[in-house]
């Protein structure tokens, strides 16, 4: 019979049995479509190119320092000097850092993110502009005129798109720049939206070792390998400590005791960072649901096979050879896992829109994630594997000559054999298993979502803290004392607004990211000459920071107004810098520090509570807070850019934010907002990941529980439906129904326990698998692993005492009459 005719009678066959039809297609399609839409994020953020000319020459320039623990260490202006001068397998290096610029004389002020970056780091991507030209060697020098280069976004919202744009002038951060070039609309330097970018402007004769708070990229010359580029960064670091002086209070020896060494990796992976893992271990999971769906639809192909067991052995009878029963089992389930796949297709499709729409903080490339056609043909492939999967055992079991003894064993003498149940009862077995694998997943998932939640982040009611970034830049008051009593003003207005409990003042607020680590010497300790101390979290605070916060003082006092005009030598610490010198927090008091073995010592006033400053998953760090007015600083002796923090239980209500900004331009009208975020929402990026990937996977194992019961009560309902015969028999030599009951829901169980004690195992490697995105909690969790086997076993005891519970209704005389 030829494929089309077959196919016509499949179709037509399965038009026959709307249910049956309609349960496998869904089944197939939850399948398909979740397999479908975690891999249109994997090949969109994984596996997808990066939008450049040759991506795969791209580097990211990354270092290690293991002399002073730092396992990624950002690139410095003496490096890149170094590589772009004596470089042989670069064609070029750039550096790179992202930063926030004040854009006045448009409208209303604004504070827009800006990408500083050498003259080459934009030639490197090898994007062209859509409109003029990129910085020149010349520009990018110390003292040349100010120009930038715009985004195609900020082009189009805030110059309307105007061709005439390129030679006028853009008040930046005070200052005009003239605007020498528009990139293409879809043009995007890594993840970063950023409306601008600016020359960096080194003068090469007045850099010094340090400052590694750069990114750096370059792009290899044909032929050169990665193991290449880092055999010659390790061959120049060594030509850079010579050629580049050590910066005030330091000494070369610091940097050679780091054992600075080069850690290069493809330039793809400072945009996807470690998401990779998160969904690696996702698409592990879904495909698992793929596998239990089939687990499930290839049972109800096993009842539906059974049923034309006659059908199939007269076809037999009759000549019809073992392919030609083959072809037409194996079309059947080709035509349903195909169908299961397009409207798995629509199902991933909404799902990917979902996606969009939640943004998920942690997962980069968002605007990359389409169901594209590579999509597509990974759901073709895996829906016909499907196919073939779902088809192997029927066509093994009913399609040979093994069904022809079936014309013989059709009457009502026969009984069900323990054989013929056998391949039901281990797909369900399977169906368990792997629902305890990703129930076991999820549950740990759960477990770190919590143990997250119920760290002390170091600040209280991050709910009540409303914050928000202002930056007076040096062309609007050049005097430093003058910007900080500003900074001062508007802290007052803001703490005398209806509502607001207190304010404060500091470089960075905890979680978002800035900040950056130097070296504490102790005057009452003793270091050996070019002796590099552990290197400790700086921050800039003013007074009543910590009240705002919700930061316990543990002991002495805060900054005060007058010593910070004053530009007095005192410090701040935090309780672990306190412990790690000095064993107690009331030791401390007294003690002096200073960030350099050559820069003046300062005091220490206070020891505040440890603040988890990089993230709630992290260890908090020890800290130093330094004055906002600093003297003889090895840093600027000004903080600009300063976070406010607004506590009050108004905060993030549209109407606290509009006074907020009144409060602010009623003391400087030039001054832009930026970074308007409660404290919670910093708090819950921190968690982002584990968030996102705790969802997935309870989604997943939602979805692999409903389908493993559903297994086990179709086991158990067919079960006792086709042993009628066998229960009248039993009751009619006195067997009560709740024994035959309970002889059901064992089966039920006993399928459950075996599943159970398989997943066991394989969750056991899982919780291997996933350490890395679990917190406080060990991947093989004894509770969470007898609370899930538990749960699967009593889910499992309810679905077959449901059908099992028929057993009443059996009559025993009309049993065996019907037989």
């Amino acid at each position: 019979m030829a494929i089309p005719t077959q196919l016509k009678h499949v179709i037509r066959r399965l038009g026959r049995t709307p249910t049956f039809t309609a349960l496998t297609l869904v089944t197939l399609a939850i399948g398909i479509g979740a397999n479908a839409a975690i891999f249109s994020v994997v090949q969109g953020v994984l596996l997808r190119p990066l939008p450049y000319p040759r991506p795969d020459e791209l580097v990211g320039v990354w270092h290690t320092a293991p002399g002073v623990n730092i396992t990624d260490l950002e690139a410095a202006p003496s490096l890149y000097f170094t590589y772009r001068e004596q470089g042989r397998t670069f064609e070029d290096v750039g550096l790179w850092a992202e930063r926030s610029v004040t854009i006045t004389g448009l409208a209303e002020p604004e504070r827009v993110s800006a990408i500083r970056v050498t003259d080459g780091t934009l030639p490197i991507l090898g994007i062209t502009p859509q409109l003029g030209r990129t910085f020149s060697a010349q520009e990018d020098r110390e003292g040349a005129a100010q120009t930038v280069v715009l985004s195609h976004a900020f082009w189009q919202s805030r110059l309307g798109g105007d061709p005439g744009a390129i030679g006028r002038r853009l008040v930046v951060d005070g200052e005009a720049s003239e605007i020498i070039g528009v990139m293409p609309r879809e043009f995007r330097f890594l993840d970063v939206r950023a409306a601008l970018f600016l020359p960096m402007q080194f003068d090469r004769s007045k850099v010094s070792l340090g400052q590694f708070s750069f990114g750096a990229v370059a792009r290899l010359k044909p032929g050169a390998t990665l193991a290449q580029a880092s055999a010659d960064v390790a061959r120049m670091l060594p030509i850079a400590f010579e050629s580049f002086p050590a910066p005030p209070g330091f000494d070369k020896r610091m940097f050679e005791d780091a054992r600075i060494a080069p850690n290069l990796r493809p330039f793809k992976r400072d945009l996807i960072g470690d998401v990779g893992k998160v969904l690696w271990v996702l698409m592990g999971t879904i495909g698992m649901v793929l596998l239990i769906a089939c687990a499930n639809v290839a049972n109800l192909l096993l009842v539906r096979a059974e049923g034309r067991q006659q059908e199939l052995a007269v076809r037999a009878a009759l000549g019809a050879g073992w392919t030609e029963l083959a072809r037409e089992i194996l079309l059947e389930s080709l035509t349903l896992a195909l169908a299961g796949g397009v409207l798995g297709l629509g199902l991933a499709y909404a799902l990917v829109r979902l996606l969009a729409f939640l943004a998920p903080a942690n997962l980069p490339r968002l605007d990359a994630i389409a169901i594209d056609p590579w999509v597509v043909l990974f759901t073709l492939v895996i829906s016909l594997a499907a196919g073939v999967l779902l088809s192997l055992i029927p066509i093994f079991k009913y399609a040979g000559r093994r069904v022809a003894p079936a014309l013989r064993s059709g009457g009502r003498s026969a009984s069900q054999s323990r054989e013929r149940h056998r391949a039901r009862n281990g797909l369900v077995v399977v169906q368990v298993a792997l629902a305890l694998v990703l129930l076991v997943g999820s549950g740990l998932m759960i477990r770190s979502f919590q143990a997250l939640r119920d760290v002390e982040p170091g600040f209280a009611r991050p709910d009540e803290v409303q914050t928000l970034r202002i930056s007076i830049p040096e062309k609007q008051v050049n005097d430093e004392e003058a910007a900080a009593r500003m900074q001062q003003a508007i802290l007052d207005k803001l703490a005398a607004l209806p509502g607001v409990v207190s304010a404060g003042m500091s470089s960075s607020i905890p979680l978002d990211g800035n900040g950056w680590h130097d070296p504490v010497f102790a005057q009452d300790r003793t270091y050996a000459e070019g002796q590099l101390p552990v290197l400790r979290l700086f921050r800039f605070a003013a007074p009543g920071l910590f009240h705002a916060l919700g930061t316990p003082l543990l002991a002495g006092r805060d900054f005060t107004w007058s010593e910070t005009y004053e530009r007095l030598p005192v410090a701040i610490v935090s309780n672990g810098l306190a412990r790690d010198l000095w064993g107690d927090p009331q030791a401390a008091l007294g003690k002096r520090i200073r960030e350099t073995h050559k820069s003046a010592w300062r005091e220490v006033v206070g020891v505040v509570a440890d603040v988890h400053f990089d993230g709630l998953d992290r260890k908090a760090p020890a800290t130093v807070y330094w004055p906002i007015l600093m003297k003889d600083f090895e840093a600027d002796g000004l903080s600009r850019s300063l976070a406010f923090v607004v506590r009050s239980p108004r905060a993030g209500t549209e109407g606290l934010l509009k006074e907020i900004r009144e409060a602010v331009w009623s003391v400087n009208a030039n001054l832009p907002l930026a970074s308007v975020e409660t404290l919670e929402t910093y708090c819950e990026r921190s968690m982002a990941r584990t968030s996102f990937t705790m969802v997935m996977l309870a989604l997943a194992g939602g979805m692999a529980l409903l389908l493993g019961v559903v297994g086990i009560y179709g086991v158990i309902s067919y079960t006792v439906s086709h042993r009628t015969r066998e229960i009248g028999i039993r009751m009619a030599l006195g067997a009560r129904r709740e024994e035959l009951t309970r002889m059901f829901v064992r089966q039920g169980l006993a399928l459950a326990s075996i599943g159970a004690a398989c997943g066991l195992v394989a969750a056991l490697a899982l919780g291997r698998l996933m350490s890395s995105l679990l917190f406080g909690v060990r991947p093989a969790d004894p509770s969470t692993l007898s609370l899930v086997a538990v749960a699967l076993v009593t889910a499992a005891a309810l679905a077959s005492y449901v059908p099992a519970r028929r057993v009443a209704d059996v009559d025993p005389v009309e049993a065996l009459r019907a037989e």
